[in-house]
């Protein structure tokens, strides 16, 4: 099994989600994060002042899969979150050593 977790811009969500849900995902988290890479944030002016916003808005996607399933999901953010401009996200992809369903008490694969 594999946890993947992904960083991407909040305007590509439901891109995302719909391209997910082709591939039978049947299951994500998603949380509003903030932060920054290599763009180091941006300026925004607000009634004629110019600031510096360090940490831009981002959405992080979480998603335990099948380790067979894990290429074709990360195919899938990649190619649906990517808008070809600085600021695009990242994906990472842990090892997951065990998952468990709190209602039935299943574990490993069959609590997916």
């Amino acid at each position: 099994m594999k946890f993947i977790m992904a960083v991407i811009k909040p305007q590509k969500l439901d891109d995302v989600r719909t391209a997910l849900n082709a591939l039978g995902v049947n299951g994500m988290t998603v949380s509003e994060v903030k932060g920054f890479g290599r763009q180091k944030g941006h300026k925004e002016v607000y009634r004629g002042a110019e600031y510096q916003v360090d940490f831009v808005p981002k959405l992080k996607i979480e998603i335990a899969a099948p380790a067979d399933r894990t290429p074709a999901i990360v195919a899938a953010i990649r190619d649906t979150a990517r808008t070809g401009a600085i600021g695009d996200g990242k994906i990472f992809v842990f090892d997951l050593i065990d998952a468990v369903r709190v209602r039935t008490g299943e574990s490993g694969a069959d609590a997916l």
